[in-house]
């Protein structure tokens, strides 16, 4: 008869110890799964990027509902154990229900602390500790002005810090020590990154110590500190350390000190219970690590199925990013008798490195800034290798021992089998490499296979070099994409860099994103020039001359070097005194073809470059502005004629549509944005394959998203069905905002989709209502700083003579086809 397994708590080391369970043993037990939270095992130590906004709670989820069910997992999510009855071996949820076990696991986790500063209670004071936690603060990024006070500089304080100023957040960090994580680096390494932190805006108070938290009407105001110091704050967070969550276990009278004490099998006082995880406690240790809780998951998983296995409490480093700061740590650093250190410091790079040596081995070790070699140095400390023949070189690491510089794949290529790759799973080079010959093939499939670089992936670079050393010519080495070569970072850095920073011209993103050219190139200087414009549409003054030679001119190059000029139809509506005026400017200037484009406006080709500013006049003159047919923006809005004229109509389409034009037009965004309105499903205006599309159906109107019809063609996706205009003008001017906000510069909003999820959109814009009428208000007001014709602007002032000078041609006309 199958036994019955009880697990409490769906955190990371009992999913683990699950996962084992299953493979090893997949019938032995009926499990049966409780957990406080209402949702499954997540990875926690990912919970930073999705505060950042650089991952989604979907992709850290790391047993769905379909691997529960798949693998027979009873799920209690939500629920709570309240009582355990040793002597009749049972349970009792929250709901009163009785459950039998044969085996019961604890896997409880731990408890944030919380300072008992008076005020501590108030509401807006939180710890860090899991998805509600960081909701909360990625709800205050969506409150203009807002600030956070975060109470703790380890590692879990500073990622909240890191993750609430990407958010636009304003942010003081206060530390009770004298440099920052303390337990993991030295002094020196401590003050790299304050440094690091500052020069990204987060206010960093070290040696502060709190002494009482101030309210209003029941919620945080503030942070007083014992020097008579107040900090404003909308959010308190507390990130000052974690304790064991053991008191269901000292209820059920099981053993306990710190944690729930177990033996080297991870069984409790009561043979029918094990424990594991930041709940236990081992031979007087208690543990915050991955890799230790991973090694007790796979022990404990030997213990139910019968089989021996023990627990060995290892000698972890520390490999660490912080807000784009990379730090190592490991073994003991303090300095001693008897010890001497070595230290390598290049402060252009901001790279730091300190050895600790005690006789002829290496004791400890700490680098900030590049920390590629961090596992080597660890394997010298762990297996206590007599470094004296390598003295004199070994700062600087395995590429250069043997008296010279060797290429950094061969050093990878002669680590040992047993050279640890991945610390958060314990995975070693051999276990690997024999995941490659196996058929792992891919990053991913590594992950999946080994568990390497699924935690927090800092070794994910380690593994994509055995994958290149293993396979060879099969394997090809991922680049990032960085926004040009000017510089290392990538479009999503550089833009979070720029509001995080307030960075509000170029030369100052330039300077102090240390672009390697000091005025950029052509291709940096018009994604800078738009994220810029995008951030501060109020303070930044858009540089003309850094755009592409067709938005500078307002005008379509053509390939004999005339342009094309579009007038703006709202609607594709027009009347008799616009064609008259298109027609006169057609006779007056020469213009050898008049042409109905795709997008229903009238195209007059082969305008000479000297005849722009008057043709602009004469056009402007008879009312009509520019199409803006060149633009990284909205072209046109394309209609059907609805209700007014078509027996299929089913909602006025056309009125629609001009209206959205009316309020989207003059917009700059990564790429060029296209957007239809048709009358019923029936689809005469192409809004399916839109960027934006709107089908009038009875009841409402259809928004869809992310279509093409270029070179990628594409269906456009369902996003919502409101029921009035007013709704589908909402919808459309909050996903346009959002779009503008997160996209990559020349990346259509299908690629942007494809990136950030379809699921993630609709949370933004359908699910959220505060939120999309946060986007459209945003959107608005960028309005009003950008809806001015250029035509108008452009033919008053007459053309300067840059404006006609490409930074480089070809480009320009290639990226203009695009």
């Amino acid at each position: 008869m199958t036994q019955k397994l009880i697990i409490i708590g769906a955190g990371m080391a009992s999913g683990r110890a699950l996962e084992h369970l299953v493979e090893q043993a997949p019938n032995a037990y009926d499990v049966t799964l409780f957990n406080a939270e209402p949702r499954g095992n997540y990875n926690r130590i990912m919970l930073s990027p999705v505060l950042s906004g650089d991952k989604t709670f979907d992709e850290i989820v790391t047993h769905t509902a379909e691997w529960y069910e798949e693998n027979g997992v009873t799920c209690r999510f939500g629920e709570h154990i309240v009582s355990i009855d040793r002597a009749n071996k049972t349970v009792t949820a929250d709901n009163g229900d009785v459950l039998p076990y044969d085996k019961l696991m604890f896997g409880t986790g731990s408890n944030p602390f919380i300072i008992p500063l008076p005020g501590h209670d108030l509401e807006g004071v939180i710890a860090y500790r899991d998805l509600e936690d960081t909701n909360r603060m990625v709800a205050l990024g969506d409150k203009p002005g807002a600030r956070a006070v975060v109470i703790g500089g380890g590692l879990l304080g500073l990622e909240a810090a890191a993750g609430l100023k990407n958010r636009g957040v304003d942010v003081t960090v206060v530390h009770i020590m004298g440099h920052l994580m303390e337990r993991q680096l030295d002094e020196a390494a401590g003050y790299l990154l304050r440094k690091a932190l500052v020069d990204k805006g987060i206010t960093v108070m070290c040696s502060a110590n709190s002494k009482e938290i101030v309210g209003e009407d029941g919620h945080v105001k503030a942070l007083m500190l014992d020097d008579g110091t107040e900090l404003p704050c909308d959010l308190l967070v507390m990130a000052v350390g974690i304790r064991p969550n053991v008191a269901l276990a000292k209820a059920a009278d099981l053993t306990t000190d710190k944690g729930i004490l177990v033996n080297d099998q991870m069984v409790t006082s009561d043979e029918s219970i094990v424990a594991v995880g930041e709940c236990v406690e081992h031979a007087g240790a208690i543990f915050g690590l991955v890799a230790p809780l991973y090694d007790q998951a796979k022990v404990v998983a030997k213990t139910l199925i019968g089989e021996a296995a023990t627990f060995v409490n290892k000698e972890v480093a520390t490999k660490l990013k912080v807000t784009g700061c990379d730090l190592f740590s490991a073994g003991d650093f303090a300095e001693g008798e008897g010890r001497e250190d070595i230290v390598f410091r290049d402060p252009a790079r901001g790279v730091y490195k300190r050895l600790v040596l005690e006789g002829n081995k290496l004791v400890g070790a700490v680098m900030y800034g590049d920390t590629a070699d961090g596992n080597w140095f660890f394997g010298l400390i762990k297996d206590g290798e007599d470094i004296s023949e390598m003295r004199d070189t070994l700062i600087f690491g395995p590429a250069f021992q043997g008296g010279s510089p060797v290429d950094p794949m061969a050093a990878v290529a002669a680590l040992p089998a047993d050279a640890e790759i991945c610390g958060c799973n314990g995975v070693c080079k051999g276990d690997v490499v024999a995941a490659i010959e196996g058929g792992a093939h891919t990053l991913d499939a590594v992950k999946a296979t080994s568990k390497a670089a699924s935690s927090c992936g800092g070794c994910s670079g380690l593994v994509e070099q055995l994958l290149s050393v293993t396979l060879g010519d099969e394997f090809a080495m991922p680049t990032k994409e960085t926004v040009c070569k000017c510089t290392d970072l990538s479009h999503d850095e550089v833009r979070k860099l720029i509001v995080a920073g307030e960075m509000k011209s170029m030369p100052q993103a330039m300077q102090e994103l240390n672009w390697s050219t000091p005025d950029g190139c052509h291709v940096c200087r018009p994604a800078l020039n738009y994220y810029l414009v995008c951030s501060w549409p109020d303070e930044y003054a858009d540089d003309g001359k850094s755009r592409f030679i067709n938005e500078r001119v307002h005008a379509n190059i053509q390939k004999d070097g005339t342009y094309s000029v579009v007038p703006r139809m709202l609607g594709g509506i027009t009347t008799p005194d616009e064609l008259r005026a298109i027609a006169d400017a057609a006779d007056k200037y020469d213009i050898p073809t008049v042409k109905v484009t795709g997008g229903q406006r009238i195209d007059l080709l082969g305008v000479k470059k000297e005849d722009l500013p008057a043709i602009w006049y004469d056009l402007g003159e008879a009312g009509m502005m520019s199409g803006q047919a060149y633009a990284k923006g909205l072209r046109t809005v394309k209609t059907c004629v609805g209700t007014d004229h078509c027996r299929f109509g089913t909602q006025d389409s056309t009125g629609l549509g001009i209206k959205i034009e009316e309020a989207m037009w003059g917009a700059w965004s990564p790429h060029k944005f296209k957007l239809a309105v048709t009358g019923c499903p029936r689809n005469c205006a192409e809004a399916t394959c839109k960027d934006l599309g709107i089908i009038c159906v009875d009841s409402g109107y259809q928004i869809l998203v992310g279509g093409a019809a270029g070179l990628d063609l594409l269906e456009a996706q369902l996003l919502a069905q409101v029921a009035t205009e007013e709704e589908a003008i909402e919808y459309s001017c909050a996903f346009y905002q959002l779009y503008r906000e997160g996209a990559q510069y020349l990346h259509r909003p299908y690629k942007w989709i494809k990136k950030v999820g379809l699921d993630w959109v609709k949370e933004q814009i359908v699910e959220d209502a505060e939120n999309r009428k946060a986007l459209a208000d945003r959107f608005h007001f960028s309005q009003k700083f950008f809806q001015v014709d250029p035509w108008a602007e452009r033919a008053r002032k007459g053309v300067d003579s840059h404006e006609f000078k490409p930074l480089a041609d070809l480009t320009d006309q290639r990226m203009a086809a695009e």
